[in-house]
């Protein structure tokens, strides 16, 4: 009699492990044993994931099945026959199974491929899939392809294997800050201010859905004319003209009162008519013609957030070290495959430090993060060489191993002219005072040092307002990490504790000063030195896989006319 495993537990047994909450096993549990499972022959268990391939053999009297559950790359081989239930039903891609069945090794001509396989003995529930109309066949399938079906395309290898890689990045994230004693914040999505000063923000704001719905009920409902006012205006008069009457002739209270709920009624239905009479088409102006906010949801304009470091350094002006991580927006009209309109940052900030502890705690949690993938996505990473960049694991390896170069804008400038000189060409020119473009940064990190690169000190002129202005007033206290495939992967800096300066340097950048008051507060009471910096969460993924397009490393990608589900 085969051993039958209990369902109820966590673990099954020491090495196949329940999935929590549901009525299955892993198959990662299954198949990433050193032995690939052979040891677990016999054993009784049941298994649900989505059939990656099959197909009828012995005439149909029995069928082969590739079941894939999402929990590793690896798919379990089922092997059914016909007296379990009907084949047909089982063997096209996208079906869904749960099932139960024994372990049993396969033929030894066969065992090569498979260690291990699960011989169902019971359909527990079939998710069928037309293989006529499911768009997703078991063909090899683009990645431009696969982001018209957003909804489908985690069913796929490649799909799969990146989520998995994000989901151990974002483990590996939090693992590191809490590590080290940061705490987590969550920063408003929807602000008032501009962190980069560039204007590039998503507007929030409900004055367009309340313009057409005043105008339908302008159309449906035609606003009061003047005489419509005056005549309830008169109306009003003439109760009040009543209740006083009333008073002077010293009337009982009953009719008083009354009265006085007659006047209330006119009044409101004044207030109404008034109301309605003053609704205007489109959307509400001011008296010099611009957009009237006062009106707006927040009574001010309001934006999605390109970052939340600015309302993160309120928590580290108090709390210390501190970190956030979570969605941002940039309404930059790009179509690159560097750029998206939604996606996510890391961002520490950390009290009583300066740029050289901005600088290590970067290169730590880099190195971390390649570590943890190493650790604990190596399958995943397998696929990712096998198919995408061979070079990713090797990448990985040498960036967890290596201490990272660091080099002060002006010598990285100096390097690359030198470059110049022996021949290199660059598209963009290389003089004191440019923002570095991607193909400065990978001959920096792929060609003179092949590592990661941290340049500091930046000439103020390309930098935000809150970089800490160095002795120089020529440079700011910035840094970027540099790595090899993608080029920027962090910026950060030292920020400005000095009010004065702070307060000059916004005003330098043509920023109204009001809507960073509270910015500046954290300056004028307790103000403190602080570091910090941003990690492109997706621009981490795809340094780690190799994958060349960022619409492809978040699940549900936003650009510049695409904004799916």
């Amino acid at each position: 009699m085969a051993d039958v495993l209990p369902m109820n537990n966590l673990a099954i047994s020491d090495t196949v492990e329940q999935a929590e909450f549901s009525q299955r096993v892993l198959i990662r549990s299954i198949l990433t044993r050193p032995d690939g499972g052979a040891g677990l022959a016999g054993k009784t268990l049941k298994v649900g994931g989505w059939v990656k391939k099959g197909r009828e053999q012995g005439k149909g009297s029995f069928a082969f099945l590739e079941l894939n559950d999402g929990s590793c790359p690896a798919n379990l081989q089922l092997i059914i026959y016909s007296d379990v239930a009907p084949l047909s039903q089982f063997t096209p891609t996208g079906t869904c199974l749960h099932v139960e069945g024994v372990l049993q090794m396969p033929p030894e001509d066969k065992q090569g491929k498979q260690s291990i396989e699960l011989k169902v003995s019971k359909v527990l529930d079939i998710g069928p899939a037309d293989p006529g109309k499911y768009p997703l066949p078991k063909t090899r399938l683009t990645l431009e392809f696969l982001r018209d079906y957003v909804h489908l395309r985690p069913r796929t290898n490649t799909i799969s294997a990146i989520a998995r890689i994000r989901n151990a990045l974002a483990y590996a994230t939090h693992t590191f800050f809490q590590k080290h004693g940061f705490l987590y914040v969550h920063t408003p999505i929807i602000t008032t201010s501009d962190c980069e000063g560039a204007g590039e923000m998503f507007q929030v704001t409900t004055l367009i859905n309340e313009a057409e719905k005043n105008e339908k009920e302008l159309l449906k409902n035609p606003p009061p004319s003047q005489e419509d006012v005056d005549l309830a205006k008169s109306l009003v008069k003439e109760k009040g003209e009543i209740v006083a009457k009333l008073k002077a002739d010293k009337a009982g209270k009953p009719c008083i009162t009354a009265a006085v709920v007659e006047l209330t009624k006119a009044k409101e239905s004044l207030a109404k008519v008034e109301e309605r009479f003053n609704m205007k088409p489109g959307i509400p102006k001011k008296k010099d013609g611009k957009v009237d906010y006062s009106q707006d949801f927040f009574a001010r304009q309001a934006f999605l957030t390109v970052s939340g470091q600015l309302q993160v350094e309120s928590f580290a002006c108090a709390l210390s070290s501190v970190y956030t991580f979570g969605p941002t927006f940039r309404a930059e009209n790009s179509h690159t495959s560097r750029h998206l309109a939604e996606f996510w940052m890391v961002e520490p900030e950390i009290a009583f430090a300066d740029i050289e502890d901005d600088m290590k705690c970067a290169e730590a949690y880099v190195r971390f993060m390649c570590q943890w993938l190493l650790d604990n996505c190596y399958d995943d990473m397998e696929f990712m060489v096998e198919k995408f960049d061979k070079n990713a694991i090797k990448r990985l390896q040498m960036v967890a191993s290596t201490n990272f170069v660091r080099l002060s804008y002006t010598e990285a400038v100096t390097i690359l002219e030198e470059a110049v000189v022996k021949g290199h060409k660059f598209e963009n020119k290389v003089e004191w005072g440019i923002d570095l473009a991607s193909e400065h940064e990978k001959y920096l990190t792929e060609i003179k040092y092949e590592s990661p690169v941290i340049v500091y000190n930046y000439p103020k002129g390309i930098k935000a307002f809150y970089m800490k202005l160095n002795p120089d007033k020529k440079t700011v206290a910035a840094m970027d990490v540099l790595v090899p495939k993608v080029g920027e992967l962090i910026g950060g800096s030292q920020r400005e504790e000095n009010y004065e300066i702070i307060k000059e340097r916004i005003l330098e950048m043509g920023l109204p000063l009001e809507p960073y008051e509270w910015y500046l507060d954290l300056r004028r009471y307790g103000t403190v030195k602080h570091s910090g910096f941003g990690l492109g969460f997706e621009r981490m993924i795809l340094f780690a896989t190799g994958i060349d397009n960022i619409r492809d490393v978040i699940p549900f990608p936003r650009f510049p006319g695409r904004a799916d589900l």
